[in-house]
């Protein structure tokens, strides 16, 4: 059915693998000091953040990523807590990347440590797509001293379940006409996007393997979940049309903050805010982009959070055009008396930069004027070389 077999999709087929790197930020960290790899490592905020990635030592003991790091902590209190060096991930990030290019045009990144790749076609220059997966990685661990999981199918929702299939080091081949039942004996909640809540109506149907759920006939779960039962009853059989597409336009920018202690203290909420819209903005100048919709999020210390959005007339990427929306939802949205645990702001409905501003609009212009030299000066000295009087520092 699957496994790591040396014979290749025919010709009539795509043929898609989705590579993810294991344990990406701590093998970084464990490439930069050998002696890592004998302990349990965790990388991730402070005490009151949570963990981006755990090595696998430190998974034995229950630790997962998103798992707050007090919990991560008690788990496992021996463990070396590393705050994470985001600048060098995204450099073996990029290498990463370049080796896939070397392989195919048609590389689709979708977080810094997993990407898809389309080898469909590619024999005649690399031989079996089998042995093409293998190559890559094999250099990824000579080249780059990390370790990657495969997955090749005849699509991408296929070969992402997998890439998780073996992990840590997995290959893991899925034929043609064998995807559905390579899915079926999966928990469900090994598709994606079958999330907690999901799960739990799902569940309640006695549904636990993809193939209880491929067995349902699509018209019923149609009826229980609308379209999202559509996409499910297409994911069970393992069918998915998607392409893989290069170089895909940025959809939301985001940052948010979690105090060292929860706070009611409406002038530090507000300069914390304004220091994230900022932040989000610099970014979004960066990639030559604007946006449209700016949205406010908060947690509160008993974890209930609240988001708000607003939508501009026109897409923007000037700090002030948004500093007046997310302290006016952020004003909106705070209906409790409760503390607040932390704060984010996001940008969507993103676009390429126009270059053409508003003729009536005289002061726009100026305001981006001053931003860049801004950005200028914080891209030189550091973020926190030069700030407006409202914004604290970190």
């Amino acid at each position: 059915m699957s496994g790591a077999g040396t014979g290749r999709p025919k010709a009539a087929y795509r043929a898609i693998a989705h590579l993810d790197l294991d344990a990406f930020y701590a093998s970084v960290e464990e490439n930069l000091d050998p002696s890592l790899r004998e302990k349990p490592v965790i990388v991730g905020g402070g005490e009151r953040g949570v963990v981006s990635t755990a090595n696998y030592i430190a998974r034995r003991y229950g630790v997962h990523s998103a798992m707050p790091m007090r919990t991560a902590r008690r788990l496992c209190p021996q463990a070396v807590v590393l705050p994470g060096n985001h600048r060098l991930y995204a450099v073996y990030s990029r290498r990463f990347k370049a080796i896939l290019e070397e392989y195919s045009p048609l590389v689709e990144k979708v977080s810094i440590d997993e990407a898809y790749i389309d080898l469909t076609g590619t024999e005649g220059l690399f031989g079996p797509v089998t042995r093409t997966c293998r190559a890559i990685q094999r250099r990824v661990r000579d080249e780059l001293d990390l370790g990657i999981s495969v997955g090749l199918a005849t699509n991408k929702l296929v070969a992402k379940v997998a890439s998780d299939f073996q992990k840590p080091a997995g290959f893991t081949v899925v034929r043609p006409g064998e995807e559905a039942a390579f899915l079926a004996p999966l928990p469900v909640e090994h598709l994606p996007g079958v999330g907690p809540s999901l799960l739990a109506q799902l569940r309640d149907r006695g549904v636990v393997t993809v193939g209880d759920l491929a067995r349902i006939p699509e018209n019923l779960l149609r009826l229980s979940f609308g379209e999202v039962g559509e996409v499910l009853a297409r994911r069970a059989r393992g069918e998915d049309p998607r392409q893989v597409t290069p170089r895909e336009l940025m959809k939301s920018i985001s940052r948010e903050t979690t105090f060292d202690e929860d706070t009611t203290d409406t002038a530090l909420l507000e300069s914390t805010l304004l220091h994230l819209t900022e932040d989000v903005c610099r970014r979004l100048r960066r990639q030559k982009l604007e946006a449209r919709t700016v949205t406010v999020k908060i947690r509160y210390s008993d974890f209930v959070t609240h988001t708000r959005s607003h939508t501009l007339r026109r897409p923007l990427d000037v700090d002030e055009a948004f500093f007046k929306e997310v302290l006016q939802l952020f004003r909106t949205a705070r209906e409790r008396r409760y503390r607040i645990r932390l704060l984010g702001v996001g940008l969507s409905n993103l676009v390429p930069r126009s270059w053409q501003d508003d003729l009536f609009d005289q002061q726009l212009p100026l305001l981006r004027d001053l931003d860049l030299k801004l950005d200028a000066i914080r891209e030189k000295y550091g973020r926190n070389a030069i700030r407006r009087g409202a914004a604290e520092k970190e």
